[in-house]
């Protein structure tokens, strides 16, 4: 069994890919087979495995949740009660209870089994800047 914590530094909403760090753990831990259990520490952003060949469908998915759950200024989530915290903070918990905050990836061959196309994001919910932290776990 390997743990390990990666940090990640956002820079406010956005789709942020660990693929190549989580890799590069894996590789160096010498476990061949196993399965890596990944886990944010945070209540407002989650975990995703998404396309990492175009950059649009980050793009689009933040576009999509944006609209989707809009700032607390909104007129639409007028009746939101947590709001001192900023307008993007209870819709960051919102997005955070839609989507992973934990993933399951099978490690064969000393590497996380991934698609072709397949990344690992962390999906920032918040505008300011944050430092994130996931959790690793390797069985």
């Amino acid at each position: 069994m390997k743990q390990n914590e990666f940090t990640v530094s956002t820079r406010g909403q956005g789709l942020y890919e660990v693929t190549r760090e989580v890799r590069r753990w894996v590789a160096d831990t010498g476990v061949a087979t196993g399965l890596l259990t990944l886990f944010v520490r945070h209540t407002s952003c989650s975990l995703l495995i998404q396309e990492n060949a175009d950059p649009e469908v980050q793009d689009d998915l933040l576009a999509y949740f944006s609209r989707l759950v809009p700032p607390s200024t909104d007129p639409s989530m007028r009746y939101l009660r947590h709001t001192y915290e900023g307008p993007d903070d209870m819709p960051a918990h919102i997005k955070a209870a839609m989507m992973p905050v934990s993933l399951s990836i099978p490690v064969s061959e000393g590497a996380p089994v991934l698609g072709t196309w397949q990344g690992i994001y962390l999906f920032e919910h918040r505008d300011a800047p944050h430092s994130r932290r996931i959790f690793a776990h390797l069985a």
